[in-house]
């Protein structure tokens, strides 16, 4: 049994909510009489509320975000109607900006808008003792970092064996960029860096092998970088696999020196550019030196093992199709392992909707509240961007198309941006769905385009599918393939190596292909 009940729906089973551990961890006193229970989407409302009222809790509180928001209503309203005189605390990101016309907020007795950590606790001391507080909505007051309890004791063993571990060193942006709620959240605050390395120096010692680091500005601080890096380096062991988001121009050489002793695929970095046109970039206050982040991440593909992730947005105000195809075909030129398209979405509280009018900026009133169209990029052409984010998230990031994908540009002078948007187009009308294809179907079709659709020579193309087919370490060879690639000697697979003990994705874009003695008989024996 429990008073309080703290719990969320996770996008998946392997996220586990970070946000929920630091207000455990915050309860001071009442921790003995609360509990943490998270969920997923994946799972019924009514059977979740099942679960925390069998806790008998008086409060529960509920983290609300831009994929659970729809589920979470469905939720609160069962809890409330099973049981009126439960108190529902909102929090999180979802509910902290405009809020009040919602109808999950109407269903709650209370909401805690910001960096609750401090501000739950003492709302819930108050309840218990049989108050009820005015303001319904409370603005929790921005905590200190030394005021706060790190959370990281409270990852179980079921967590560190299957979720991602999720850190902060810091909180805040220095940044207004107008689509990102990041940019409400100022001032910059470090965590007490010894603190912090203990923390994570025991998670560590307890077997994690992968951390995601959510600050938004890992490099900002290069003391602090410098820090991490070196503690992190120290304590590296075979199978470590680290995740940061970074300032894409900003890498001095205090940080260089560091990175490239990391082997390969230890680290990954997540470079968030979103445009390459300056004139837009301006438009939403986007700071940054286009001619630092090229130098940045030629070096960082050059001289080191380091997995980039790179993002761009389509549907910002004022860039057209050429100008996103254009910073697109930029982006592919510079190198990096996988780009994410993101469709632009307008966020609570975020400012980017001042530019409506302007732009004719129109989006889906539904979560996650992406762009339709605008004055530039009527709906079809959304709808053409957003298959072509889905499918190069199949083909162009998945590591299961790595010396495939490129043949699709193989023309002198051809725009990857187009050639993709061509057999994206096409995919989709041979298959009419973004989702659910099998990865062999998927090779299929893609051979069938190279060959048919840009008349390449089908031994070669086959070739080339085979080799990234056997990248993720597959042994059986698809029956699309025997014409070209007999079946004779199949099931060498891929040398797996240090990359087999990486994440998946990262793994295939590390792993090095043996050599295929079918296809050359001088090649001997695969090891191994």
């Amino acid at each position: 049994m429990a008073e309080i009940v703290l719990t969320t729906l996770n996008a998946k089973y392997i996220h586990a909510s970070f946000g929920l551990r630091y207000l455990f961890a915050n309860l001071g006193d009442l921790q003995g009489r609360a509990a943490l229970l998270e969920f997923d989407i994946n799972q019924r409302p009514v059977e979740i509320a099942e679960r925390l009222l069998a806790v008998r809790p008086k409060i529960i509180g509920l983290g609300v975000y831009i994929w659970n928001i729809q589920l979470a209503t469905e939720l609160a309203g069962i809890l409330k109607r099973a049981r009126p005189d439960l108190l529902l605390v909102l929090g999180g990101p979802e509910v902290s900006y405009g809020a009040d016309d919602l109808p999950l907020v109407r269903l709650a007795d209370y909401v805690v808008t910001g960096e609750a950590d401090l501000a739950f606790a003492a709302l819930c001391r108050e309840l218990l003792a049989g108050g009820r507080p005015e303001p319904k909505v409370r603005a929790a007051a921005l905590p200190s970092f030394t005021d706060l309890v790190l959370p990281y004791h409270l990852y179980d063993d079921r967590d560190t064996a299957h979720r991602i571990i999720y850190v902060e060193a810091s909180r805040g942006c220095p940044f207004q960029c107008e689509f990102c709620l990041s940019s409400l959240d100022v001032p910059v605050r470090q965590a007490p860096l010894a603190r912090f390395l203990e923390a994570i120096g025991g998670l560590l010692d307890r077997g994690v092998r992968q951390l995601k680091f959510v600050d938004r500005t890992f490099n900002l601080d290069v003391r602090a970088g410098r820090a991490i890096l070196e503690f992190l380096l120290r304590r590296f062991q075979p199978g470590h696999f680290f995740h940061f988001e970074m300032v894409p121009d900003r890498l001095p050489e205090a940080l260089r020196e560091l990175i490239v002793q990391f082997p390969p695929g230890a680290l990954q970095f997540e470079v968030g550019i979103q445009t390459f046109n300056p004139e837009v970039a301006a438009r939403i206050q986007r700071r940054q030196d286009y001619v630092r982040v090229a130098e940045n991440l030629r070096f960082l593909r050059s001289s080191t093992g380091v997995h980039i992730h790179a993002d761009l947005i389509a549907g910002l105000p004022g860039e057209d199709l050429d100008s996103f195809a254009a910073g697109f075909d930029r982006l592919i030129a510079l190198g990096p392992h996988e780009i994410q398209v993101g469709i632009l979405k307008r966020l609570r509280g975020t400012p980017i909707g001042r530019h409506d009018a302007e732009w004719g900026m129109a989006y889906n009133p539904s979560p996650p509240y992406d762009i339709l169209c605008n004055r530039l990029l009527d709906f079809s052409t959304m709808q053409k961007l957003r298959r072509f984010a889905r499918f190069w998230d199949l083909v162009g990031n998945s590591g299961n198309f790595i010396e495939s994908c490129p043949r699709l540009w193989l023309a002198p002078g051809a725009s990857p941006f187009q050639a993709f948007l061509s057999w994206s187009e096409w995919l989709h009308g041979r298959t009419g769905r973004t989702d659910s294809i099998a990865l062999a179907r998927l090779m299929e079709l893609f051979l069938e385009y190279l060959t048919a659709g840009l008349g390449q020579d089908p031994a070669a193309a086959a070739a080339a599918i085979w080799r990234d087919y056997q990248r993720g370490g597959r042994r059986d060879r698809p029956g699309f393939l025997l014409p070209w690639i007999p079946a004779a000697g199949a099931g060498q697979g891929a040398a797996r190596g240090a990359a087999g003990s990486l994440p998946k994705r990262q793994a295939r874009h590390a792993s090095p292909i043996v050599p295929d003695p079918c296809a050359n008989p001088a090649a001997g024996p695969a090891p191994g």
